[in-house]
């Protein structure tokens, strides 16, 4: 039984990256909800 490769282009690796994709997405939201700021006003830039 071969063991199945967890780095480049395999479906392990893709799903963990959507749903970290989702999980910050869903952060960055919450975080503007809260503090009623752009993230671009947050780091500063406008």
């Amino acid at each position: 039984m071969e063991s199945e490769n967890k780095f480049g282009f395999v479906n392990f690796a893709e799903t963990w990256n959507g749903r970290l994709a989702m999980l910050g997405f869903v952060i960055g939201l919450a975080t503007e909800y809260l503090t009623g700021q752009g993230i671009l006003s947050q780091i500063g830039l406008m």
